[in-house]
């Protein structure tokens, strides 16, 4: 009888030790050491199985890179224009996608939406976790028809494979990965190794092949991707999908990508029908009010190459229980407290006797410090209880001596604002510079310092 073979792998970052450890000495985290069985006596297969699959023959040998040849291979489109953005300009043959989000987000649903449109190529969707009962039955709702798209319910990589032998796929969308088991590991589904292996699988195929592969993934609880880190290392693009599930919207951001920038996101609407893309996200995420309201500034952001117009919403009311409260949604509550430190002491403003409540209007979350100058006014327009006209903007960080600090892409956000209409756009005095000589419909005025935004506007 062979000896059973165990081994501890760190849950944080997939690290091996022989023998249990309280603190890993690869990522420095405590008590993340589980034990699980390993087998390595199966034969794996060798990477000439998969010669033969585009009729390609891969060169194992050193060579000089002068000499390497390569050939231009399109890039596979789909008719989500978001997703394209994020991908970098569509799918790269050969890569492997890693995609992550909450439960019940919508990652099964965008992916076998993106796998029925592309009706042009064989695309296999391989599910662990839904029968095709249930993967018909939201192909229906989504209203979809493909002919060339196939689905597989099964989890052993062994099986799958053979099953992709037959098939030839030229794109594949696995949900999940938590969800495979390959018969070399003998631990259970969705333990470090387990997942570790089958991702390792998949990339050997997606590059000997050139079939682009789409990895579904789960997420923990603290919000970071289920498995080792190691599986962000192993793929060419992490896409994070993200959003409130109160709210009908959901991002698709980019935190990582070989092949494009990692600043993009795509923004999507939740339906009965799908996920339909949002090509226009500015018109959403700014409320049309009849009345004049205060507290709400209108920012001019960035997020990725996409401007955005987005609304503020600041509330200041008396502090009731003698410790003043700082709530925010979709900011930074660090970044609130510097700019309420900014206004108590370079403009005499007594926020520190006051509650301080902030949200940033649709669910977003914005880390782009260029919206500093709309929450400094929309603090300042509750606190004066003067609401702001409805066709002014502003774009600009604010410093701790009070300054207006220049933004990137000055440009882009003043054509933004100009599209949808509004009048007047506030920002830094600095970025003349950047500039160019070419007329906009809107007036564009410049400030440097806040007291001068204070005494322009109230």
């Amino acid at each position: 009888m062979p000896k059973i073979k165990t081994a501890y792998f760190c849950q944080n970052c997939g690290y091996e030790s022989a023998k249990w450890l309280g603190r890993c000495p690869s990522c420095g985290q405590w008590n993340t050491f589980v034990e699980e069985l390993i087998q390595k006596d199966i034969k794996k297969s060798s990477s000439n199985e998969w010669q033969t699959y585009n009729g390609d023959v891969a060169t194992k040998k050193t060579q000089p890179l002068n000499e390497v040849k390569t050939k231009s291979t399109p890039r596979i489109l789909t008719s989500d224009q978001e997703l394209n953005r994020v991908l970098g300009g569509g799918i790269v043959p050969g890569s492997i996608v890693l995609i992550a989000g909450e439960p019940g987000i919508g990652k099964s649903t965008l992916f076998l939406q993106m796998g029925l449109q592309i009706d042009d190529i064989v695309t296999l969707y391989i599910s662990g976790e839904e029968s095709e009962q249930q993967i018909k039955m939201r192909a229906d709702r989504i209203g979809l028809q493909n002919e060339n798209f196939y689905l597989l319910t099964e989890t052993s990589t062994q099986e799958i494979f053979q099953e992709i032998k037959k098939l030839k796929p030229k794109l594949i969308i696995v949900d999940s990965i938590q969800t495979l088991e390959s018969p070399f590991i003998d631990s259970s589904p969705g333990s470090v190794s387990q997942i570790r292996e089958c991702a390792g699988e998949f990339q050997q195929f997606a590059k000997e092949t050139h079939t682009p592969v789409f990895l579904i993934g789960h997420i923990t609880k603290e919000g970071s991707i289920a498995g080792p880190k190691l599986l962000e290392h192993m793929v060419d693009t992490v896409l994070q999908f993200e959003g409130d599930r109160h709210y009908a919207y959901r991002i698709l951001r980019t935190t990582k990508n070989r092949f494009g920038s990692t600043a993009e996101l795509g923004i999507y609407q939740m339906t009965e029908t799908g996920m339909n893309a949002v090509l226009n996200p500015s018109e959403i995420l700014i409320t049309q009010k009849e009345d004049q309201l205060s507290g709400i500034a209108i920012a001019a952001t960035v997020e990725g190459m996409r401007p955005l117009l987005i609304e503020v919403q600041a509330l200041v009311t008396e502090s009731v229980y003698g410790t003043p409260q700082r709530t925010v949604s979709g900011f930074d509550l660090r970044r609130l407290q510097l700019l309420l430190a900014v206004l108590e002491k370079r403009g005499g403003f007594h926020f520190g006797a006051k509650d301080v409540f902030l949200n940033i209007a649709g669910g977003l979350k914005v880390e782009d410090p260029s919206i500093d100058l709309a929450v400094l006014v929309a603090l300042l327009s509750s606190y004066e209880d003067v609401p702001m006209p409805h066709d002014v903007c502003f774009a600009g960080e604010v410093g701790l001596s009070g300054e207006i600090r220049a933004v990137n892409r000055i440009e882009q956000r003043i054509a933004e604002a100009e599209k949808l209409g509004f009048k007047k756009i506030i920002v830094s005095k600095y970025n003349q510079k950047a500039m160019s000589k070419q007329k906009f419909n809107i007036e564009v005025v410049t400030m440097g310092r806040v007291d001068e935004v204070y005494r322009s506007l109230f």
